[in-house]
């Protein structure tokens, strides 16, 4: 009985050992600070709409939020890292589209999306837009495809990478105009961006928040948006849809994400205090002058979201045969 009782106590005092170190590593806020990854380089719009929600959340929970950028492989780098890193809640990344409902259709991955990777809340959403060098002469959509009939295989369109989301939407609209248009990936958009300025790449389809500063100062010119409504910071750019191919409809958006291992108490207190960040009036205020349209949810709405924009793109890859080289 004696060593009945003494196990008994042993495997007691263990559990609530096990419980209390459980909790320590779950404590919120991190004591340690917060990790932001990004998987773009600094100066694109994951990195803006990051840094920006970023300044407001230390403020609000008084820890410091690091935001660490790992470009590589169109964001699916830092997702790994992310899927299989700590889950104690001090690490998070701002997805682009790519990693979460894309690159699993393309390429074969170290993560799963659904299973290694928790969904938090919507960070932002916005067009990309379709960018061209003043030298190229071009000023309408119609300009760029009536030149690309003219020269198929000619022309080029740069992108963040292969598989993202600004690569896809290129090769949605080669599918559309029935032009092409040969695709161009960058490891981010600030390269991307240098070179469609010197006219060495046709077309960028760019991040709407990342490209606002150089069509302000005609440094690039924009042919049209890929939403399928104009936006209120550029209400004179014309869609795609409205400019001769109804329906294009290819947002992008960025969401917070976490390693699925990551315990539900955290995930929620987690988006609870995104969701107060991003609808802060200040915080909302520079995020609409960048472009972006805030919508945060709950988590399962993101769950659900997530999973639609994987099935729509699924399915134009398997339609348009696309591969990327590995």
């Amino acid at each position: 009985m004696k060593n009945k009782v003494s196990i008994m106590a042993l495997l007691t005092f263990a559990v609530l050992v096990s419980s209390a170190g459980s909790a320590c590593s779950q404590d919120f806020p991190p004591t340690k600070g917060v990790t932001l990854y990004v998987g773009f380089p600094p100066g694109g719009a994951n990195d803006i709409a990051a840094r920006i929600i970023g300044r407001k959340l230390a403020e609000n929970i008084g820890q410091s939020v690091v935001v660490d950028n790992k470009p590589g492989a169109g964001g699916n780098i830092v997702a790994n890292t992310v899927a299989t890193g700590r889950a104690d809640g001090s690490v998070l990344l701002l997805s682009s589209i790519g990693p979460l409902s894309i690159a699993s259709h393309l390429m074969k991955i170290p993560y799963d999306p659904v299973k290694d990777i928790a969904p938090i809340v919507m960070g932002a959403s916005f067009p990309n837009v379709l960018l061209v060098s003043p030298e190229s002469g071009l000023k309408t959509l119609k300009d760029f495809v009536d030149l690309a009939k003219n020269n198929p295989g000619k022309l080029t369109f740069a992108s963040t990478g292969s598989g993202s989301a600004s690569h896809l939407q290129g090769e949605l609209f080669n599918q559309r105009a029935g032009i092409d248009v040969v695709h161009v990936p960058y490891k981010g958009g600030g390269a991307a961006t240098v070179d469609v300025m010197g006219n060495r790449v046709t077309v960028y389809y760019a991040a709407l928040p990342s490209a606002a500063t150089h069509i302000r100062s005609g440094k690039l010119i924009p042919l049209a948006l890929t939403s399928a409504k104009r936006v209120e910071l550029f209400p004179e750019i014309p869609t795609i849809s409205e400019s001769g191919y109804p329906g294009f409809d290819a947002d992008n958006w960025y969401a917070f994400v976490a390693s699925a291992k990551t315990s539900p108490a955290m995930l929620a207190r987690w988006n609870k205090e995104l969701v107060k960040v991003i609808t802060d009036p200040d915080t909302a205020k520079l995020l609409k002058q960048q472009g972006l349209t805030l919508a945060p949810g709950t988590r399962e709405e993101l769950t659900s979201y997530i999973s639609k924009e994987s099935k729509t793109w699924a399915k134009i890859i398997k339609e348009r045969n696309i591969t990327i080289e590995q």
